[in-house]
């Protein structure tokens, strides 16, 4: 979900240097993509995170990010 996040960011906004404390608001499915609701996702410290492990990342966890803009240095 946090990958969604981060794709619909970099959409918006054509980057992914997002400030520590933002907030991304996603529309998610429910039961059988009949109900869709909003979820808050702190999409900036996520970042921020992904950024601090990319040492310890697996090159498919590092995969996603990276199609999406992420700068890893």
């Amino acid at each position: 979900m946090n990958y969604e996040a981060a794709k619909h960011f970099y959409e918006r906004e054509g980057h992914l240097q997002v400030p520590r404390k933002h907030v991304e608001t996603i529309t998610v499915s429910g039961n059988g993509g009949e109900n869709q609701e909003p979820r808050e996702l702190r999409l900036g410290a996520w970042v921020g995170n992904q950024r601090s492990r990319a040492p310890t990342l697996t090159p498919e966890r590092m995969e996603q990010p990276s199609e999406v803009g992420i700068r890893w240095a």
